[in-house]
């Protein structure tokens, strides 16, 4: 049955679209390098409508499954996640690869186990947060505003939490060459990431091999088929085994009459995969848009003869906030959390904290007007796609938040934005990218993503019982 579209939801879709162009074209007819941002800009867009439309949110994902037993979502991912590695390995081996692998550690199980905790209680992870701003949710946008805050702030943490740093943190940090404008001694993240996670080990599974990332055999065998593909048939094998695997039975012994066979619970498995259409789509086209962004990005940068989109601000005179590198925040790829952290950080600057003195901000991000921020304009483009999308298929409607789920919002929110500052980056930028271009790190943050969702469902499960029975302890019937 076909949705009628309100011909005001149509008007909107136009004004939101048409307000894009116009920033795109307008820009570009200010400077050619404008174009660089405006990539960023399409390619957000691009990732709103597909979130939107697969209804993709790690969030739900885990939480369907272990609540509910449902794993619609948790397929799409993997799909997606698949699908990104193959375009990511093509890219890689062109040599035009953005992707820079993290650091490996038990931090990203404990960053990743914090931050699942976080999307449980906020309802949304940092990218499903996102989309569903766009479309008008409320306690969206309080996540949102959550994660910036508490990024923001966690990374100039200092005076008595310095107390908490290990001896051989603070002793390994000071032996990084930086500048005198960087205060290393006097923040917890500075210390944990110069005296702890840099230390750590970048590995890949091309690497664990002895290949090259930017092989072709590296690439596809090592990254591709032993980093995602193995790994994701396996998991899809466990979720079918524990969750899928009853159903199926229960329905074939209903229509044919007898238990199935390994053949039977192949096509099941199969059936699994592909029982939802719109979700495949949407992996389909988000797995394929990401991979694409790395190589577009790398050859503007080729274009312009630059590493970083510092450069091209501070050749159009924008100087303000870029780091003492001269960098800014130019992922090359889908990223969310740490341009969030980047709005706050830029507001707080221009009230006077200051927050160019810590390695977060001051050494590698910078903090950048938002009106100029590469980043920047993929989020706010991202939100926007999702609300065109939401638009045309008549799912946009403004909801505000609870007072109750207002709390769960901030508070999860809160949990992601540390969790994404432990692990340099959330479900996006620390799972879903780094997993599909063959890093070893990826696979730990979701293992931790996964343990934390879990007992953020159990959490969550047992608050909801708990104020059910209080409000049944209440009631008064008369008998």
């Amino acid at each position: 049955m076909e949705i009628a579209i309100p011909q005001k939801n149509r008007i909107w879709v136009l004004v939101i679209v048409g307000f894009f162009a116009l920033i795109s074209i307008g820009t570009y007819a200010i400077h050619e390098y404008y174009i660089y941002l405006s990539a960023y800009l399409w390619f957000g867009f691009i990732y709103g409508m597909c979130l939107q439309y697969g209804r993709f949110c790690f969030a739900s994902a885990f939480r369907d499954l272990f609540a509910v037993g449902v794993p619609r979502m948790v397929v799409g991912i993997m799909i997606a996640t698949l699908l990104f590695s193959i375009t990511s390995s093509l890219v890689a081996s062109t040599g035009w690869s953005t992707f820079h692998a993290a650091p490996w550690s038990v931090h990203a199980i404990i960053a990743g186990l914090i931050f699942g905790i976080g999307m449980v209680f906020a309802g949304g992870c940092a990218s499903g947060s996102l989309y569903k701003a766009g479309e008008g949710n409320g306690v969206s946008m309080l996540v949102i505003l959550s994660i910036s805050v508490t990024q923001s702030s966690f990374v100039d943490l200092g005076g008595w939490f310095n107390n908490l740093v290990p001896k051989s943190w603070a002793e390994s940090a000071l032996t990084k060459s930086m500048p005198s404008s960087i205060k290393v001694s006097d923040g917890w993240v500075d210390q944990y990431l110069a005296g702890y996670v840099w230390d750590q080990p970048v590995i890949t599974f091309a690497k664990l091999l002895g290949l090259e990332d930017t092989s072709l055999v590296g690439a596809f065998v090592g990254n591709t088929f032993l980093g995602v593909f193995l790994p994701a048939i396996c998991l899809l094998a466990i979720v079918y085994t524990l969750w899928s695997r009853q159903r199926f039975t229960l329905d074939f012994e209903a229509s044919e009459g007898h238990k199935p066979g390994l053949a039977d619970h192949v096509r099941g498995y199969w059936e699994m995969i592909v029982s939802s259409k719109r979700t495949a789509i949407a992996g389909l086209f988000l797995g394929i848009a990401c991979g694409l962004q790395m190589f577009v990005i790398e050859g503007l940068r080729m274009k312009f003869g630059v590493k970083n989109a510092g450069t091209l601000l501070q050749r159009l005179g924008h100087d303000f906030g870029i780091s003492a590198k001269g960098t800014v925040f130019d992922p090359g790829y889908w990223y969310v959390t740490t341009q969030e952290a980047q709005w706050v950080g830029w507001v707080a600057q221009k009230l006077g904290w200051n927050n160019m003195d810590n390695i977060y901000f001051g050494w590698v991000n910078g903090i950048p007007n938002p009106a100029i921020n590469p980043a920047d304009w993929m989020s706010v483009a991202l939100i926007g796609g999702a609300a065109v999308m939401a638009l045309s298929n008549g799912e946009f409607k403004w909801k505000a938040p609870t007072k109750e789920l207002a709390f769960w919002a901030l508070l999860g929110g809160a949990f992601m934005g540390i969790g994404s500052r432990l692990a340099l980056g959330c479900n996006v930028g620390a799972f879903f990218v780094r997993t599909a271009n063959g890093d070893v790190s990826g696979w730990s943050f979701g293992l931790g993503m996964v343990g934390g969702a879990y007992v953020g469902v159990k959490i969550f499960n047992w608050y909801t019982e708990r104020q059910m029975a209080k409000e049944m302890a209440n009631l008064d019937f008369d008998l």
